[in-house]
């Protein structure tokens, strides 16, 4: 149900340029995920993983994504899915494929958050340690060596992590040299969030076109990469 704000939420600085909104306790703070018009799970995961893919892998944007999911598990007003998988694919050939699954937590790679598959060998990744196991020949392997086995891990933790990400933020500030993960990069990752999303209220494969970031073959996907501002909130232009 709809309430009156927290005393200490200025409730509509926080809806911000979005339609005007009753407060919700299941949407602020941290619910918002589940809400399209304020973020998504696919944005709240999503970016982490595939900006990390997208680090391994050298690519900038995907040249196409197909996303399918709904709302299969959960019976409330949420308006994201709580099932989602999401399939990406590079101009380079590559296929980055993402899942979201809200109502089980059972383990789909066989070790790690990120799977690496090639030719050669799979790498299962984590933030702190690797394992790479040789493939095994397919029907249409080439007769090559294949990778060599390899495990690699980091005494480290979380809170270590962060301090070097901010640490790093805070000498830009002063040299004034690009981070290591500057806005750029983000806006890159984040992207393919916001691609996925729209792919899947579409239900629709969708073509992208990285330099000019726009839809090639689909209108209604390029209406949906902005919405009206509410005032007196405006869009600066440049």
């Amino acid at each position: 149900p709809t309430s009156k704000p927290p005393a200490h939420l200025d409730w509509d600085m926080w809806v911000g340029p979005r339609a005007e909104q009753p407060y919700q306790d299941n949407i602020a703070p941290y619910k918002f995920r589940w809400w399209q018009d304020y973020s998504s799970q696919m944005g709240n995961w999503g970016v982490h993983y595939l900006d990390a893919i997208r680090w391994c892998l050298g690519e900038e944007a995907p040249s196409s994504v197909c996303a399918m999911g709904g709302r299969f598990g959960v019976d409330d007003d949420r308006t994201i899915p709580d099932t989602m998988e999401v399939t990406f694919q590079f101009a380079s050939g590559r296929l980055a494929v993402f899942g979201q699954y809200e109502t089980s937590m059972n383990p789909t790679l066989a070790s790690g958050e990120i799977e690496l598959r090639g030719i050669k060998g799979t790498a299962y990744v984590s933030e702190r340690q690797y394992e790479i196991l040789p493939e095994r020949r397919g029907q249409f392997s080439k007769q090559e060596d294949f990778a060599k086995p390899e495990t690699r891990s980091e005494v480290s933790n979380n809170h270590v992590l962060t301090v070097n990400h901010a640490r790093n933020f805070l000498d830009c500030m002063v040299s004034r040299e690009r981070c290591h993960a500057d806005i750029e990069i983000g806006h890159r990752s984040t992207t393919f969030c916001h691609l996925a999303n729209i792919s899947q209220t579409l239900g629709k494969r969708l073509d992208w076109d990285a330099k000019a970031e726009r839809f090639t073959n689909d209108e209604a996907a390029n209406e949906m990469l902005h919405y009206e501002y509410r005032a007196p909130w405006k869009l600066p232009t440049v």
